[in-house]
């Protein structure tokens, strides 16, 4: 198990540009699974998370070629399916969570598609009911595997439907998406999540020859087509990662700049930093952070303390709440911090009250922050990340803190950010990787 090794309390500086979006590129590549053709696509992450699905797709009898460091080809003209009932798609898929996304390709193209139960990130209940239900509204037979915690759907033809999803999952929607693109006739997905990936997807989908219109709504109307065409595609920057860049800039005080960010893609992001006294300037696509001393927590108009929720798109994403925590840990005022989609994310602070950060976790889904305004640092310690966005964040707060901190399972950061220590150094961070 590595662990990363970090001296503390450094001011930073320079000019970062953000990865690919690893959410939309694990759709993006589960999509070229739907033509014989060849499809190529940029800005792909070097990621744990991602390179494991491109190892399951070149199991699958995708022929890939690897362009540059950062893109790649995809041919799936020759695809494997045996390799779905073997012990070791077992293992692999199993360890991904992403890797359910195959499905409804496989399920679109051949009429079959099974996963295991998908692993990935232990921060509380994922359920997969949203895509399987889209399946069997299609005319797919669903079936699993009790012993073996293994999900099937077979279909010798999908068709068309109407269907009101339970809830906006943006890896369901995905899967429906994909699923729906070959069936005859037409589909719509209202309470469909239109996340800016979900909307990347489906412009990937038309470029391919796929009818799709709605997107960026809420309800997606597909017309079924016989079949796709390869396609070009490039990935959008990570709005995760910016978000990680701003935290921190903020937590060391220091300036720095985060290129091509894509600020029409960035929706609450820049208005829930602003809320929290946190300067910066949109230069072209660029976002520049001058090093601030104090930030102070914008307070509800009436006086009331500010609370900062995640909501699905174009609400704020959850999986920058745990950023804003860390941030809110060196602000001067106090917010309360609501997670409402998962009920194990905010288990970290306890390893931010350890540092000294005054954080009163009120339940597994709130959690209040008072402030310091920097007037006591975090104090360094040893630590173990438990999921990746925990991972960073605690990251975050043993840069601004005094002293040196270990993090261990690093792994877990290593999933969704790539060659971070490298990209600390480069911008003057004292990181260490340790094997």
């Amino acid at each position: 198990m590595a662990s990363f090794k970090i001296e503390g309390g450094h001011k930073l500086n320079g000019t970062i540009t953000p990865q690919g979006a690893k959410n939309e590129v694990l759709q993006i590549l589960c999509a070229v699974l739907l033509t014989p053709e060849k499809v190529t696509v940029t800005n792909v992450p070097d990621i744990i998370d991602v390179n494991k699905l491109i190892f399951i797709l070149g199991e699958l009898g995708v022929k890939i070629e690897k362009l540059t460091s950062n893109s790649y080809t995809f041919q799936a003209d020759q695809v494997n399916l045996n390799y779905l009932e073997s012990e070791d798609f077992k293992r692999d898929g199993g360890s991904l969570r992403g890797s359910i996304m195959i499905v409804g390709p496989l399920l679109a193209r051949f009429g079959k598609g099974y996963i295991p139960r998908p692993g990935g990130d232990k921060i509380g209940r994922r359920r997969l009911d949203t895509h399987f239900e889209g399946f069997i509204r299609l005319g797919a037979k669903f079936r699993y595997n009790k012993e073996e915690h293994f999900y099937g759907v077979e279909a010798d033809e999908l068709f068309g439907a109407d269907m009101l999803l339970d809830e906006a999952s943006v890896t369901g929607t995905a899967n429906i998406l994909m699923a729906s693109v070959l069936a005859t006739g037409i589909t719509t997905i209202y309470n469909a999540a239109c996340e800016p990936y979900i909307q990347q997807l489906c412009k990937m989908l038309n470029s391919m020859g796929a009818k799709i219109t709605g997107v960026g709504s809420n309800l997606l109307t597909i017309q079924g087509v016989k079949s796709l065409k390869g396609c070009e595609h490039r990935v959008l920057p990570d709005m995760i990662e910016i978000g990680s860049w701003i935290g921190v800039a903020v937590m060391t005080r220091s300036e720095l700049t985060i290129k091509n960010v894509s600020w029409e893609n960035l929706g609450q992001i820049p208005n829930v930093f602003r809320k929290l006294g946190i300067n910066f300037e949109k230069r072209g696509d660029d976002i520049y952070i001058p090093e601030q001393e104090s930030y102070q927590i914008q307070n509800y108009i009436d006086g009331s303390v500010l609370t900062v929720a995640d909501a699905p798109w174009p609400g704020f994403t959850p999986d920058l709440l745990s950023i804003v925590l860390v941030i809110a840990t060196q602000a001067k005022g106090t917010v309360l911090i609501h997670q409402k989609m998962f009920e194990s994310r905010l288990f970290f602070v306890d390893k931010l009250i350890d540092m000294g950060a005054k954080v009163i976790l009120c339940d597994p889904h709130r959690a209040t922050v008072i402030g310091m305004n920097f007037e006591s640092s975090l104090k360094a310690t040893t630590m173990t990340s438990p999921d990746i966005r925990a991972g960073i964040s605690l990251l975050i707060a043993a840069l601004s803190a005094k002293g040196t901190s270990t993090i261990h399972n690093i792994e877990q950061i290593d999933r969704g950010y790539e060659n971070i220590e490298a990209r600390l150094k480069s911008i003057g961070a004292k990181i260490e990787r340790i094997d």
